[in-house]
């Protein structure tokens, strides 16, 4: 066999080979959820509190979107609603969540949203 050959051959296997390893779709590293635990009242709650529970937003007595944001039911009923906002960037309306606090909430409805 001639040397260029098995030279193409050898490429190809290792090209399969690191295709092959590197075909698990979502690592550790970039799964926003790996290793991060968000409990309602420690996490999820304060975020909602400070940049939703405000007046012409999700207040008491609020019509807006899904309401009022002011407790753990009223935010469990939203989540979906929640998810979708935050996820798209729109919520909070006059403010920025971190990467931190979006990867909070977002998190925790992925994990059923315990009144935790």
């Amino acid at each position: 066999m001639p040397r260029s050959f098995i030279i193409i051959i050898l490429f190809i296997i290792a090209v399969i080979f690191l295709v092959a390893c590197n075909k698990s779709g979502v690592t550790k590293n970039s799964d926003p959820c790996f290793g991060t635990t968000a409990s309602f009242s420690a996490d999820v709650n304060p975020i909602i509190q400070t940049y939703c529970n405000q007046p012409g937003c999700h207040s008491p007595g609020s019509f807006n979107g899904p309401g009022a944001l002011t407790n753990y039911s009223q935010v469990f009923s939203a989540r979906s609603r929640i998810r979708v906002q935050i996820e798209a960037g729109l919520m909070p309306q006059n403010a920025t969540l971190s990467t931190t606090q979006r990867n909070k909430i977002l998190c925790w409805i992925d994990s059923g949203a315990l009144n935790n």
